[in-house]
């Protein structure tokens, strides 16, 4: 634990590193500011001393000293001013350079960390424990800097000033600080369980949140209640102890500091009676002494708060630490594409100890309409995650015009793919900037044209802003087959030389998806497509069919023959007519 602690805060030195004059302006005006604080006290206790006895009292020197004190409290104002808005400075350029990581190594994470973590507890990594660590970073410049700076600067004063009452102050020093060290060694582990149920809740929001209508339907509100229940009461119990023990800190620190004053106290007047010291030397001493404690009440709160902070950067820097997926090994860009497919004794489990995809052979020629069936966890899925390089095959070769695909960047890769997905995806913008997404330059008769031949122009035109209507990553008020027709025409848009359909029709009623199919033959005319459909019915004039059972194809050939065979194929499409 300690050394991973060790190895965090070395990983936030090294992006504090990167503002080392922003850092000596904050370290430069925290000492300005802390001399001056302590000079103050001086000017007091002299002022103090300009006062020998009734009727003998030195008015002249007395306004010169506070002249100096009212200076040197507006300089000491403006240089804590200038000292924060360094010290903000600091933290959220910190904190920008970190969710900017952060967000880049989502972008590269592969998509076997997506499938196996919860969004939720990934984004609370990304938000709420980057949030909880710039609040740490910053009490940390606000309060550290100045509070060391302090405690040498007020030892230093009284040494001047008297070194025998200085050494009572030092001796007893050591109990404030063990008693910070006790507390707050103890509530690392408090604030790590913290956090981690903190993300935990939040995947849960999210994942209810997103799935309001599927639990309502099923009534599963009072199961759900219970469940966050459960982990709302593991996190206030998580949250009571770390700050209930956190809490401790300043009360214990301030009980030794107040002892300190005391011995101090009992010390000077000694010493002021025996004539060793002056009453305003004395009176300048007390002040130092409180000085000097306070910052160990301040340290402490924030060695507190650092606490909670580089847990939170740990997880943030565990998700930076992921590795990233394997990267191109070949820089190699596909041109004049064909499409051309072909699989080469390829194997694929997404768990190693259960077996998936075994030995598959398939060739596919230019222009072909291949189309892939099979029950529920046969592999058709994975076999498209395969062909789009979302995953890389554990034995055996994939290759496009007769190159292997991992030759060849992802991005030229998945360019010359047009997909279509059962689960449609839209992002926060425009209806115009949706379809844009992979054309760009798309203009506004193509963005038309695309959307016609979808028979998605209709519907848009009765939007209240056409093509410009702002929609949600959830589609908003726009109907499942909606946001599906969308998801195909842009497509459309593109054409691109190879075409992914997956059950890219599944929310469309019969009258329109005749349409579709339709403009989907001929969109497919001339280019390789992989076509995975459950309605058998969508696929008949396919002129490749491949027939998948646990991982394996078990049978080929174009419609008409496979169900002159009478095997399997023949029994799922007539397992749809039955009755």
């Amino acid at each position: 634990m300690k050394s991973d602690t060790r190895r965090t805060i070395v990983k936030v030195l090294g992006y504090i590193a990167g503002h080392r004059l922003q850092l000596a302006a904050s370290i430069v005006f925290a000492g300005a500011s802390v001399a001056l604080t302590l000079w103050i006290p001086l000017l007091i206790g002299r002022a103090i001393d300009c006062i020998i006895d009734a009727g003998r009292v030195d008015f002249v020197l007395i306004k010169g000293y506070l002249v100096k004190i009212a200076v040197a409290a507006l300089a000491t104002a403006l240089l804590q001013w200038l000292m924060n808005t360094v010290n903000n400075k600091i933290t959220f350029e910190v904190v920008r350079d970190i969710r900017d990581e952060a967000f880049r190594k989502l972008q590269s994470l592969p998509l076997g960390y997506i499938d196996s973590h919860s969004y939720g507890e990934t984004v609370s990594r990304v938000i709420a424990d980057v949030d909880t660590f710039a609040d740490g970073l910053l009490m940390g410049f606000t309060n550290l800097f100045t509070g060391v700076v302090t405690i040498l600067g007020t030892l230093a004063f009284m040494l001047i000033l008297h070194p025998v009452i200085t050494a009572v102050v030092v001796v007893m020093t050591p109990l404030s600080l063990f008693v910070a060290k006790f507390i707050s060694t103890h509530t690392h582990d408090m604030f790590r369980l913290q956090s981690e149920t903190r993300g935990e809740q939040t995947a849960f929001i999210d994942e209810m949140v997103n799935h309001q209508k599927v639990v309502q339907a099923f009534c599963h509100e009072d199961e759900n209640m219970e469940e966050f229940d459960e982990i709302n009461g593991r996190l206030s119990k998580y949250s009571l102890r770390a700050t209930f023990f956190s809490s401790l800190t300043n009360p214990g620190t301030r009980f030794v500091n107040n002892t300190v004053y005391a011995a101090v106290a009992l010390v000077g007047a000694f010493a002021a009676i025996n004539g060793g010291i002056t009453a305003g030397i004395l009176s300048s001493f007390l002040s130092y002494v409180n000085q000097y404690t306070k910052p160990f009440n301040e340290i402490s709160g924030v060695i507190t708060e650092l606490q909670n902070a580089l847990t939170c950067a740990g997880r943030i820097f565990e998700l930076m630490a992921e590795p990233s997926q394997i990267p191109d090994t070949g820089n190699a860009e596909l041109a004049d594409v064909r499409g051309e497919v072909a699989l080469h004794d390829v194997s694929f489990s997404y768990v190693p100890s259960v077996s998936l995809i075994e030995h598959l052979n398939l060739k596919v020629a230019h222009g072909k309409r291949v189309a892939i069936v099979g029950p529920t966890g046969c592999g058709k899925t994975t076999l498209i995650n395969l062909l789009m390089r979302f995953y890389d095959v554990d034995e055996g070769l994939i290759s496009v015009d007769g190159s292997d695909i991992r030759g060849i960047t992802r991005h030229s890769l998945r360019r010359n793919y047009g997909m279509v997905l059962q689960e449609t995806w839209l992002k926060n913008g425009t209806v115009r900037e949706n379809l844009r997404m992979g054309k760009p330059d798309a203009t506004d008769e193509e963005i038309i044209a695309a959307a016609k031949a979808s028979h998605a122009h209709s519907f848009i035109k009765r939007l209240p802003d056409g093509y410009d209507t702002v929609i949600n990553e959830d589609g908003g008020s726009l109907s499942q087959g909606q946001k599906q027709l969308l998801c195909i025409a842009r497509v459309m848009l593109c054409l691109p030389p190879m075409l992914i359909l997956d059950e890219a029709t599944s929310s469309i009623d019969t009258r329109t998806e005749l349409k579709i199919q339709d403009a989907f033959a001929r969109m497919m005319k001339g280019r390789t497509s992989f076509i995975v459909a459950h309605r058998l019915s969508t696929i008949r004039d396919a002129d490749v069919i491949l027939v998948m059972k646990d991982g394996h194809i078990i049978e080929q050939g174009d419609h008409v023959s496979l169900l002159q065979k009478g095997g399997f194929y023949s029994k799922l499409y007539y397992s749809q007519f039955d009755g």
